[in-house]
């Protein structure tokens, strides 16, 4: 039999990282999908993740579980686990969510076969706070993310939801300097209930939740992106701008150096810093046409395919 693969993740309409991770792998692994009904593929569906799923997999040789959670009674798990951001900083999440992720992600770790992160920044993490042993595998970049003409009128990005983590608020001065030239700043991402809430975001573009298809577009319009966030387990939207032919500004914090690879501009997760980073790079037409090659270079090093394959090379050690 072939492994089986848990789609909850993937039956979700909104797209984050981890939604990604199982949308990508869904479709490129030779596996057997196990997909919910999309009315189970928030909380409602823990019950079909932990009771029902063990059933539907139990003769696969693999569950592959890509997003954090699997079921505990389950004995042919391979988890990827992207972060361990609840257990470090449990005041970003609503109680209950933090209170369920304290108690279920140690005993998911203990008892899969094997363990997978995004990045060794998130594999020290996941040794520290859950004493296992994960092999990194970093996420890809789709090709629909590739350059395109600039917006007429100019905007800076920032794909994000609205969460502590994001650090979303830093970005007010940076719009409101912008602003002053005529550059909007603009976010694309919506609250997640899970998550506790920023506010103070006024100033900002709030864009809600961007359908997928219309993310190339939005990405490649940019003038510049940035990821402002002080938490990352890799930060695929990094990624998506360099493909996009965006220079990117970020934080140097968490993985993201380590996603970046030396094609972002790197700044302190401040206010000042940011909005300082910001209105530089937009005044700099050198600067950012050096930051688009290189993040370009910097993309194409990273696909889906490899991702697959990486994935898969490990979930059929347990045969």
């Amino acid at each position: 039999m072939n492994p089986a693969i848990d789609a909850r993740a993937a039956a979700r309409p909104e797209l984050g990282g981890v939604e990604r991770w199982a949308r990508e792998l869904c479709a490129r692994l030779p596996y057997t999908v196990h997909r919910p009904p999309r009315a189970l593929a928030h909380a409602a569906g823990h019950a079909w993740e932990q009771g029902f799923l063990p059933v539907l997999s139990a003769r696969a040789p693999a569950l592959l579980c890509p997003a954090n959670l699997a079921p505990v009674a389950a004995r042919n798990v391979v988890v990827v686990i992207h972060d361990a951001a609840p257990l470090r900083h449990p005041e970003w999440y609503s109680g209950l969510y933090a209170g369920f992720q304290r108690r279920i992600l140690p005993v998911i770790a203990r008892r899969a076969r094997r363990v997978i992160t995004v990045s060794e920044f998130s594999r020290r993490e996941l040794a520290e706070l859950l004493g296992v042993e994960a092999t990194v595998v970093y996420g890809g970049v789709d090709p629909r993310f590739r350059p395109r003409a600039k917006a007429d009128t100019p905007y800076v990005l920032c794909v994000a939801s609205h969460t502590a983590r994001k650090n979303l608020r830093a970005l007010v001065p940076a719009a409101r300097a912008l602003a002053r030239d005529g550059v909007e700043l603009r976010v694309a991402g919506g609250h997640r209930p899970q998550f506790a809430a920023e506010q103070g975001l006024d100033a900002l573009t709030l864009l809600g939740h961007v359908p997928d298809h219309d993310l190339p577009a939005l990405y490649a319009g940019a003038a510049a992106f940035v990821l402002p966030s002080v938490y990352e387990g890799f930060g695929l939207p990094v990624l998506e701008a360099m493909a996009s032919g965006t220079p990117v500004v970020t934080t140097d914090v968490s993985a993201l150096p380590e996603t970046a690879g030396g094609a972002a501009r790197l700044t302190a997760p401040d206010p000042e810093a940011l909005r300082d980073a910001l209105v530089s790079l937009l005044g700099d037409e050198q600067e950012r046409a050096r930051l688009r090659e290189l993040g370009l270079a910097r993309a194409r090093e990273f696909t889906w395919e490899r991702t697959a394959r990486e994935v898969d090379a490990v979930v059929r050690t347990l045969r």
